[in-house]
């Protein structure tokens, strides 16, 4: 059969543009995230709704969000959880949405903060959202973290955690980082491991 192609002419206003062809991503089947230019889905899966901290639309997109969600949708809900680096909040915003209670949102850029807690108020989520330098002062003594960092914060943050930390979802890293990364969470044991390029790992505190 010979291909047959369609024109179609495409708006110049971006927020249209993303109406009409937006992007959702879904989590393990389980979860879809979309921007609020997107359109809803079709109601077979929860939704969050995000805006990226820089105002652009979209959030979730990257494979290391994707694969700390895919990981925490594996666990079970309970008990406080700490977003360390949070961004627009997804993680921290889906957390509570899961189950964990109080959930507690980081990042040392201001506008993440105000993402985070813009999003949080848009799904109806209990988050709580603070300015924090993760390279100057120790994490939160949740027992479930989630890190989506580069190297150099886990390599600051890992020595300092609580006894209280149990789990560590880990990631925004690269596969040659990644034993470095896990070697620096001293006394945690990998759990799981997802992803070729970008990597993201579940670490529970060894008995």
């Amino acid at each position: 059969h010979a291909l047959r192609w369609e024109r179609e002419e495409v708006p110049d206003d971006p927020l249209e543009r993303r109406r009409r062809f937006g992007h959702a991503w879904e989590v393990a089947g389980r979860l879809r995230i979309r921007s609020p230019a997107d359109p809803p889905g079709d109601g077979r899966l929860p939704e969050l709704v995000i805006e990226s901290a820089a105002g652009a639309f979209g959030t979730g997109a990257h494979p290391t969000t994707r694969m700390c969600l895919e990981l925490l949708l594996g666990m079970e809900p309970g008990g406080p959880f700490a977003d360390l680096g949070c961004g627009a909040g997804v993680l921290a915003i889906a957390a509570a949405l899961l189950g964990w209670e109080p959930v507690l949102a980081v990042d040392h850029e201001p506008q993440s903060v105000v993402a985070t807690r813009r999003n949080a108020e848009r799904n109806r989520a209990a988050v709580d959202a603070l300015e924090l330098d993760l390279l100057a002062v120790a994490p939160p003594p949740a027992p479930t973290l989630a890190a989506n960092v580069p190297p150099p914060v886990h390599a600051a943050l890992a020595p300092r955690l609580a006894p209280a930390v149990i789990h560590v979802i880990a990631s925004g890293f690269v596969e040659a980082e990644r034993d470095g990364v896990v070697a620096a969470y001293a006394g945690f044991r990998p759990l799981a491991r997802l992803g070729a390029g970008w990597q993201a790992v579940l670490l529970e505190r060894a008995p």
